[in-house]
């Protein structure tokens, strides 16, 4: 049996924000401060000053800049400040091209942007890379499958995201605008 999928009310998209992907950055200086107010999903302005003064004073592996980068640009991104954070996922990628949540925030900060195609490429190499959250790659991976009117795409991806982590909000709301029905 074949299953068509209908999306319930796609003009939804241009009010949604794609996913966040923090990056853990250990220790107890300010590069950890910064990883736990982007992992904890606050969105304090003053943040972004706290991650910046810690990419600033050095001192940092290669890994955990790259990783503080990410987390500056989480930051920024939940500001709507998307070229500025994807300014910070490129260095990001330099510092640390094996880093999937720096690909998986680019890529959402891509959707932000509304350049759908560039974004799908980030965020499918970003979950090739084995990211911390996958779910939040497969979320924003939805949202551009759907903007790209893909919506059977766009639902299995918020499936995906819904069963990788089933108390976060964001693919359940999604999946309550879709519909499935049978095909003969």
């Amino acid at each position: 049996m074949r299953a068509v999928l209908v999306s319930a009310a796609a003009a939804a998209l241009l009010c949604v924000t794609p996913a966040n992907a923090a990056t853990t950055v250990l220790g107890d200086g300010l590069a950890h401060i910064c990883s736990e107010v982007a992992k904890a999903g606050l969105d304090d302005p003053r943040a972004i000053d706290v991650c910046t003064m810690a990419i600033e004073n050095g001192g940092l592996t290669r890994y955990d800049l790259a990783g503080t980068y990410v987390n500056r640009g989480v930051l920024k991104m939940r500001h709507k400040s998307y070229k500025d954070a994807h300014t910070d996922f490129n260095i990001a990628i330099k510092l640390a091209p094996t880093m999937g949540e720096a690909f998986i925030n680019r890529g959402g900060a891509l959707v932000g942007e509304r350049q759908y195609e560039q974004a799908l490429n980030d965020l499918n190499h970003g979950l090739e890379l084995g990211p911390e959250e996958p779910e939040k790659g497969y979320y924003n991976r939805g949202l551009a499958h759907e903007a790209m009117n893909n919506y059977m795409a766009a639902y299995f991806d918020y499936q995906r995201a819904a069963s990788l982590k089933p108390d976060w909000d964001p693919p359940q709301h999604e999946l309550l605008r879709y519909s499935v029905k049978s095909a003969n």
